[in-house]
């Protein structure tokens, strides 16, 4: 009886959000590292440069993100004018804060001839002393766009570390960040994989160690790892995938007739788990739906100037 009363309250939960979605003239946007259940009442999944893009598309009112605060404040950012509200406010993401403007300001006086690149995964402050924004779908095509040899890279030193091998003619300038969920991914944990999966190629988010990004068959974003990992062509039941286990939902629903490997305390190594991702659930996009709260805001001058260095990443990105 309890399951059955769990059921029920789940898909009244559905309908009701999407009642208010109706009501209130509302999208949803929802990362692939988001709980399968807020995957499926989102409007549109995807990756940090498909989340980019689609909020400067949607026709709605209100935007609720579910995602991380960053996320939250780059939608605000291109949709100034809207209602842009965030589940779970305190859901914020280390690597982001571990670059604040003061530190990046110093690193351009520095290196006066260097473009200050920005993951997106960085405070709205940050972006403001940017020149250009990537995503790890797309960094390595936007830094060989920069028009300087010189490429000041904040915050993430893996993804610094993929695109210097695939970047020539560029001298990358590491900002020292990284994210600990990625960080805590080891080379001997990858080989107990390999040794369990021996004929299962190995893909891997560019946030991981350099040490594990050498061992891996491909290194790709969250997007590219969805379309690498269920490709029909690719000859393997059986595939390695060391990224936030979020994106085994989307993989699964993609191509069911693969086995995908994620890191798992069944498979002896440990989860790779974003809690702040998971800190959203369906009763808090309900509620911040229904009341309207959480809106992300942010002063006018932040939104004009971290504007420009987001538009020119898109500008580039066509």
């Amino acid at each position: 009886m309890e399951l059955v009363r769990e059921l029920s309250d789940y898909r009244q939960l559905k309908a009701e959000i999407e009642n208010l979605k109706k009501e209130k003239r509302a999208v949803i946007l929802a990362h692939y590292y988001q709980r399968p259940e807020i995957q499926d009442i989102a409007d549109f999944v995807g990756d940090s440069l498909d989340l980019a893009r689609r909020a400067t598309e949607v026709e709605a009112d209100i935007i609720v993100f579910c995602g991380v605060h960053f996320m939250g404040e780059t939608a605000k950012i291109l949709n100034p004018d809207k209602k842009v509200l965030l589940p779970e406010p305190k859901a914020g993401c280390a690597m982001a804060d571990m670059a604040t403007k003061k530190e990046v300001l110093k690193l351009k006086e520095k290196y006066p001839n260097a473009w200050v690149v920005s993951y997106v995964n960085t405070t709205a402050e940050v972006k403001t002393v940017s020149d250009v924004c990537c995503t790890s779908a797309n960094a390595v095509k936007i830094i060989e766009k920069v028009p300087s040899e010189e490429v000041i890279f904040v915050p993430d030193k893996g993804l610094a570390y993929h695109v210097s091998k695939k970047v020539k003619g560029k001298r990358i300038i590491p900002f020292e960040g990284f994210c600990p969920d990625h960080y805590l991914f080891t080379e001997g944990m990858l080989e107990t994989l390999k040794q369990r999966y021996p004929d299962a190629p190995v893909g891997v988010h560019p946030e991981t160690p350099p040490s594990v990004q050498d061992r891996a068959d491909f290194v790709g974003s969250t997007s590219q790892l969805l379309k690498w990992a269920t490709d029909p062509s690719l000859e393997a039941r059986e595939i390695i995938v060391i990224t936030e286990i979020g994106l085994k939902y989307q993989m699964e629903k993609k191509n069911p007739n693969r086995k995908y490997i994620f890191p798992t305390p069944e498979e002896g190594v440990g989860y790779l788990l974003c809690s702040q991702m998971k800190a959203i659930t369906l009763e808090k996009v309900y509620e911040t739906l229904k009341e309207e709260k959480n809106e992300i805001e942010l002063p006018q001058e932040i939104v004009k100037k971290a504007k420009k260095p987001i538009e020119l990443m898109l500008e580039w990105s066509t």
